[in-house]
């Protein structure tokens, strides 16, 4: 199920001229956030899979008065993810937030796993967010930029039947918490969420895999989470959120 945004015009915008580079851009969190952002009159640059799902978003920020441009692009391969970030550092001239949304979701018990899978978790979950980072810290430190990895309930606790994503996902932790070390001092902050159950394509996916009825309308909603990121990206300077874990109201 697709979430739904109220929209609003330019009046009272906090970041007129700022730029946003948003992985998994198209639908759940990462639209979310790319309308919160646009909302407050910040551009985008969209990543995804599904150039008709970016579009969608990009269309829609743009009746906002922003920029909006759209980046397919497969992220479970080395060769997608440099020539994104090659296109990406070619294109835009400035780069405020990066977003890290984007993610591969497998399950399954570890005896029956697939190794070829896992290596397609790695390269999704892992591997593509540490090189677009990488990538792009130059411009995010000449512009005291803000980095905001979206993880999991998963990037914490492990579960059964979750071992290859839930080890992608804490290595997505460990990443974030090496590289906030790192560029704090050029004025760089880095924030992981860890959001519980929302309602995404993803988790409706989940539910049809445990064989669960899914209801949308339980689960934590992607404007919940969109809302309380950008409430952290303009904190001032003097702070720095680093982890928000964030989880529906109604226990299922």
């Amino acid at each position: 199920m697709s979430p739904e945004f109220n929209e609003m015009g330019p009046k009272g915008r906090n970041l007129e001229d700022r730029m946003a580079v948003i992985t998994g851009g198209g639908s759940g969190i990462g639209a979310a956030v790319a309308l919160a952002l646009a909302r407050e009159g910040a551009g985008l640059c969209l990543i995804g899979r599904r150039l008709e799902a970016l579009e969608s978003v990009a269309s829609r920020a743009r009746d906002m008065g922003v920029p909006a441009v759209c980046y397919r692009a497969d992220l479970s391969v080395p060769r997608g993810q440099l020539e994104l970030t090659q296109g990406v550092r070619q294109s835009l001239h400035r780069i405020d937030f990066l977003i890290q949304s984007a993610a591969l979701h497998k399950a399954g018990p570890v005896e029956q796993s697939s190794l070829a899978e896992f290596d397609e978790l790695y390269q999704t979950n892992v591997r593509a967010p540490l090189a677009l980072a990488q990538a792009l810290l130059p411009m995010l430190k000449e512009h005291k930029g803000q980095i905001v990895f979206i993880n999991s309930s998963s990037g914490i606790t492990a579960k059964p039947m979750s071992a290859q994503y839930d080890a992608t996902k804490h290595a997505l932790k460990a990443i974030a918490d090496s590289l906030r070390g790192e560029v704090n001092s050029y004025g760089v902050r880095v924030l992981s969420v860890y959001p519980g159950r929302t309602a995404t394509d993803m988790q409706e996916r989940l539910h049809r895999i445990e064989d669960k009825s899914y209801h949308s309308e339980l689960l934590l909603q992607p404007a919940d989470v969109a809302s309380v990121i950008v409430n952290a990206l303009l904190l001032p300077r003097t702070a720095e959120v680093t982890d928000i874990h964030i989880r529906p109201m109604i226990k299922t």
